[in-house]
């Protein structure tokens, strides 16, 4: 990949949790702009580099608020500032902001349910209005933030143009209805926007429009379909954050994604660029193309919503691969009404690559609290198109004002598994097996996108039928999973649950503890906050205590991890194989009453990225920093050549390599690991997984892993390692956000000891740099074939250890041993240390490491 499509790939794909972060590059950069840090005498800049000012100035009185600070900043947050200072209102109170110029202006509201001072975050139940419409009511922070597994919460909302000169935004506690109630707000953001938005046809009522123009909203989701994610700094126009859209699909036919070649050229012609960024306009999501299988079913998302409320539905598209009419033509529906038949890019467009938008307007009556919104596309048959297929770029949903000017929709219900019990009564220890094997429940629907309420269906015990036009209803068995890999979850037809715990196998049952949920409560002190130790992609981790001494790390998922039941079936039947000094052993799972729970061993000294930046912690030194390298590499060498079947990890960064307390590395974290290609196979062909800035570019372009797909990843975490900055930096210029291209760039122009760790510059041996730096640049090779196996990459670090320690007793020149393949020479440095399942001693010579190694049996 050339190295500037390489930047774009890494810009376009910058992923982050499913919380969303939005906001702009900097408040001077956007006039009229206002972002204010509540509660802050300072103000302060975010991980960003975006200077948030103080609030006092705009509240209209500051007699009836508190200036107050939380009492502990949540692993999630992604900065200081703006989350861990809040204003407090004990009583109604007002911000008053001057405005000038635009029609409208988004207003973000940043909450962050803390302790703050005497307070409690569950005694904040508030109401917020601005310019007249009612934005929040009865508004819990904190429940919601638990029904979302969320760690803080963002509102934004596009406010209709007002006629005056001030925007009043007013927070208010439910005094009346709580007592002790208060309200408090960590972040405000008024910025001004163009008018986006105009008349949007009503479905079912093909006479009637919403003027959306004149109307305030809130905004719901924002898609990125087919794509990745989008971060503010890539859409520069508005600073919006664009997500992927699989978490939201329907059914087990997602269709297929694509993405435009390098020479076609988005041309922006009858609407402004604004409308949406060039990445979402580039990539793009279909049916497939086997036209019997499309005829005969819908691609489809659904989408929790407030019930009582219009919905404007964008829809956004670019044909960047049909040239003509009627080539491409597919029918649009909403919640099983027509929203539009015989869609036709082109004839719409009039060209490929020019990017078009429909809008169209939805009311969602109020239901039983599980109001859903369903967008699907089908195939327009009766035209006998050229190809039956549908295709879709991007979508927007927005919550309308009603007549009363409100935009308030309930708290959501946290489901029961998030919700604090009492701690059970401990079980004998011994063999405690679940009664019901543990049935976890699949979640469906979606994160709540730029943090708005979508209340989490969990216990799914219906099955909705949708009919594909010309064909029988038929009611679907297949749920998708929340995160990026869609994992289809048989149920019961009597319960709705999945049935995981029956597909666990028998020896991996044997090789892990079974624990109850009452034990893993006890260790946790049920879960308190004060336990977190991190926050992944999986979910929470706690630390814990179990027999009395034991420490433990106690992985526990939320419904809208990035990770589902798949991974978790995968971690324990991987982990509960493999025994290895480098590799973070596993003790046992959890799988009863709805909850996903995995028990490790502790790691003292968590990951190796917070020993790395943006941390108060300590700095590595080298010589330690080598052997923290060393030992991931030996973990990784032992899963790609010994155990039984090589292993592929497809994760590796630096957050899934653990240190234990005598600084030991061990890989961990294998959700989403995959057993490598036999003997007769030179890869796996499989969906993209892992994490963007780590990802092996071949292996994203071909959907072909190999072994060598981590040995890419592990070359990022060298340079991360000697450079103590992230894989992936959007706030930096562009031609250095993807550490690995920077890297390599300055490795080739000699620049490479000017972009080091300021606290290793005079500390690393020339030798030893030059080693270490040629290794890491050899594992960031474009092809696969061009990269060095993980023994090689085990080899070169064990040697630059040896050029940092020892460098003049080191006789070999550098040169020729790079081609050195001699096995005298490879014994004469220690490349790892395997165990036996049985557990036998890790404290194994060189000599017998390296055998087990070479040949090694399988496990």
């Amino acid at each position: 990949m050339h190295p500037k499509a390489r930047v774009l790939f890494s810009l376009a794909c910058l992923c982050v949790v499913f919380i969303p972060v939005s906001g702009l590059k900097g408040s001077d950069s956007t006039p009229n702009s206002l972002i204010l840090s509540c509660g802050s005498a300072n103000g302060g800049s975010d991980e960003n580099g975006r200077k948030w000012e103080p609030d006092t100035k705009y509240l209209v009185s500051s007699d009836n608020s508190i200036m107050a600070s939380a009492q502990y900043q949540d692993p999630s947050l992604p900065s200081a500032v703006p989350y861990m200072s809040a204003r407090i209102f004990t009583s109604e109170a007002t911000y008053k902001f001057p405005l000038k110029s635009a029609k409208r202006y988004w207003l973000r509201l940043h909450f962050y349910p803390s302790a703050y001072s005497s307070l409690a975050s569950d005694e904040a139940f508030f109401s917020v209005v601005a310019g007249g419409v009612t934005l929040l009511n009865n508004f819990s922070s904190s429940i919601t933030a638990q029904a979302l597994t969320q760690g803080y919460i963002i509102r934004e909302f596009s406010l209709a143009p007002l006629h005056s000169d001030n925007l009043n935004v007013t927070f208010r506690p439910n005094s009346n209805t709580h007592s002790g109630a208060y309200a408090f707000v960590n972040g405000i953001e008024v910025i001004p926007m163009p008018d986006l938005f105009e008349a949007a046809t009503v479905v079912g009522i093909s006479d009637q429009s919403v003027e959306a123009g004149s109307l305030s909203m809130q905004t719901m989701f924002r898609l990125n379909v087919g794509g990745q994610y989008v971060s503010p700094t890539n859409d520069s126009e508005l600073s919006r954050t664009w997500y992927d859209d699989s978490p939201y699909l329907f059914g087990a036919s997602s269709g297929v994604t694509s993405m435009a070649d390098n020479n076609v050229k988005i041309q922006y012609k009858d609407m402004p660029g604004y409308v949406a960024p060039v990445d979402v306009y580039k990539t793009s999501r279909s049916m497939g193309p086997d036209p019997k299988i499309n005829e005969n079913y819908n691609l489809t998302w659904v989408f929790q919503v407030d019930g009582n409320f219009t919905y404007l539905v964008r829809f956004h598209f670019c044909e960047y691969q049909m040239t003509k009419i009627n080539q491409r033509v597919f029918d649009i529906y909403i919640n099983n009404q027509t929203a539009m038949a015989r869609a036709d890019v082109i004839a719409w467009s009039g060209s490929k690559a020019v990017p078009v938008y429909k809008d169209y307007a939805m009311y969602v009556p109020d239901g039983q609290g599980d109001e859903q919104l369903w967008v699907a596309l089908h195939p327009s048959t009766s035209v006998k198109p050229m190809i039956y297929d549908a295709i879709l770029n991007g979508l927007e949903i927005f919550k309308l004002s009603d007549a009363a000017g409100n935009l308030a929709g309930p708290n959501p219900t946290p489901s029961s598994m998030l919700l604090k019990a009492e701690p059970e009564k401990p079980k004998s220890f011994a063999q405690t097996k679940s009664t019901d094997n543990g049935k976890v429940i699949g979640a469906i629907g979606g994160v709540a996108s730029l943090g708005v309420v979508a209340a989490l269906c969990l216990a799914v015990s219906y099955q909705r039928k949708r009919r594909v036009p010309g064909s029988e209803s038929q009611s679907s068995n297949w749920l998708p999973i929340y995160g990026n890999s869609r994992t289809t979850v048989s149920k019961s037809t009597i319960s709705g649950k999945s049935t995981i715990s029956s597909n666990i196998s028998n020896e991996a049952a044997c090789n892990s503890r079974h624990f109850t949920l009452a034990e893993i409560k006890l260790a946790t002190r049920n879960f308190d906050e004060s336990q977190v130790i991190g926050v992944g992609g999986f979910g929470k981790v706690y630390k814990g205590v179990v027999d009395g001494t034991t420490k433990v790390a106690i992985k526990r998922s939320n419904p809208s991890s990035e990770q589902g039941v798949n991974e978790f079936q995968t971690e324990i039947e991987m982990l509960s194989k493999l025994r290895h000094k480098h590799l973070v052993s596993l003790i046992g799972y959890c799988e009863e009453n709805d909850e996903m729970i995995l028990v490790y061993d502790y790691m003292a000294y968590g990951t190796l990225r917070e020993h790395l930046y943006k941390t108060n912690k300590p700095h590595l030194p080298w010589k330690q920093r080598l052997e923290i390298c060393i030992g991931a590499a030996r973990g990784l060498y032992y899963l790609h050549t010994g155990a039984k079947y090589t292993i592929i990890h497809r994760d590796v960064k630096t957050t899934n390599i653990l240190l234990d307390e005598k600084w030991v590395a061990k890989v961990s974290d294998f959700g989403l690991s995959k057993t490598g290609p036999n003997m007769n196979q030179s890869h796996v062909s499989t969906v993209v997984k892992g994490s963007f800035g780590y990802l092996d570019p071949e292996y994203f372009r071909r959907q072909q892993l190999t072994e060598k797909s981590d040995v890419y990843s592990f070359g990022v975490v060298l340079f991360e390692v000697l450079c103590a900055r992230p894989a992936l930096n959007a706030s930096l210029p562009k031609e250095q956000v993807s550490l690995a291209d920077w890297a390599l760039h300055c490795q080739r122009k000699g620049l490479l000891e000017e972009i080091i760790d300021p606290h290793l510059k005079g500390k690393i041996k020339a030798e030893c740099l030059k080693k270490f730096a040629d290794t890491a640049q050899k594992c960031l090779a474009d092809q696969g074939i061009d990269r060095p196996s993980m023994g090689d990459v085990l080899w070169n670090l064990e040697f630059a250890l040896q050029l940092q320690e020892n460098p003049e007793t080191v006789k070999l020149d550098l040169q020729s041993m790079e081609n050195d393949t001699s096995e005298n020479l490879r014994n004469n440095l220690s490349i790892g240390s395997s165990t036996e399942i049985s557990g036998a001693s890790d404290d194994l010579n060189s000599s017998e490491i390296f055998s087990q190694i070479v040949n090694p049996k399988g496990r």
